[in-house]
């Protein structure tokens, strides 16, 4: 397993990552998130959705270039979707990501 995949393990078992949509959209329009990730094979609807969100209430939205397979493994339960709740948390994973990942900024 990668670097990024053991830190977001980290984060769940820290207690500052949560999964599932529904709690992602409520961890982000609550102003908990920090860093909202997607992975590379959840819908489009789904992303667009989260992305209009996340821009609405400027939180930053990386699709990472992992599967929900992938990210459900490292963080041991089905997620396609995370939020990170820590800003620490939040800007380590960012520093994981930059040169695997497309980012999409604030508007």
């Amino acid at each position: 397993m990668d670097k990024l995949l053991n830190f977001l393990g980290l984060c769940r078992r820290a207690g500052k990552l949560t999964t599932g949509n529904d709690a992602v959209v409520e961890t982000v329009v609550k102003g908990e998130s920090k860093l909202v990730i997607v992975a590379d094979d959840v819908s489009p609807n789904t992303e667009k959705k989260l992305k209009k969100i996340c821009d609405t209430n400027e939180v930053k939205l990386i699709k990472l270039k992992r599967s929900k397979e992938e990210l459900s493994l490292a963080i041991g339960r089905f997620a396609a979707v995370a939020s990170v709740t820590d800003s620490g948390f939040a800007q380590n994973v960012e520093k994981l990501t930059q040169q695997e990942a497309t980012v999409y900024d604030k508007i």
